[in-house]
């Protein structure tokens, strides 16, 4: 059966869409998904989708998985995961009909929390003058809040050549670059999507 993943990201250039989808194959690839890839729908902005998940989901299309930011802390833990409950919390999100928790995933808090899973890549991708200290030092990355995950990014990248991070031009590169065994054994959610994509979406 066909998956269709309707990732948040990629703004509204047609360039950054294609970067997305791009970085969430290298990594998915890496995470043994190669040969049973979902199709990776970039939507930009996070209400879009939504919205396009719904609407596949509709359309009886396959089967159809939504990821977007959770944009702050999760409050259910994984083993008991409710994430239309959090979105309902947070953006008056209602369930689709037809779905269940298993086809809505979250980026914990966001995507760039992943990052801080594997300061390697980041230290490989910015080269000198990255300063890793400057990174939130919590192993449990879904806990470290998303102003912090971001402006601890800004501090540790901006002197480097390629200068302060760019959610535009430097996150999907960095992505598709990230080992995903260092990211699923330090953000639960991250995991569980994998396990989902790996076990074929849900039952």
């Amino acid at each position: 059966m066909s998956i269709r993943l309707y990732v948040e990201g990629g703004g509204d250039s047609k360039t950054l869409k294609t970067a997305c989808r791009k970085g969430f194959r290298l990594f998915l690839e890496k995470a043994g998904l190669s040969g049973r890839m979902p199709s990776i729908v970039a939507c930009g902005g996070r209400k879009n989708a939504y919205d396009r998940f719904a609407t596949a989901l509709r359309a009886a299309d396959g089967t159809s998985l939504l990821l977007v930011d959770a944009e702050g802390p999760v409050a259910i833990g994984v083993d008991h995961a409710d994430p239309w409950g959090h979105l309902r919390t947070r953006d008056d999100w209602t369930r689709p009909d037809g779905s269940r928790d298993e086809h809505c995933h979250l980026m914990v808090q966001v995507m760039e929390s992943w990052f801080l899973a594997d300061k390697a890549t980041l230290a490989s991708f910015y080269g000198q003058c990255f300063r890793e200290n400057a990174l939130p030092e919590n192993a449990l990355v879904e806990e470290v809040p998303k102003a912090h995950v971001l402006s601890g990014l800004a501090r540790a990248t901006r002197d480097t050549q390629k200068g302060s991070y760019s959610k535009g031009s430097h996150s999907f590169n960095i992505l598709a670059d990230l080992d995903p065994a260092k990211v699923e054994g330090a953000a639960p959610y991250a995991k569980r999507l994998l396990d989902a994509l790996r076990a074929g979406g849900p039952a």
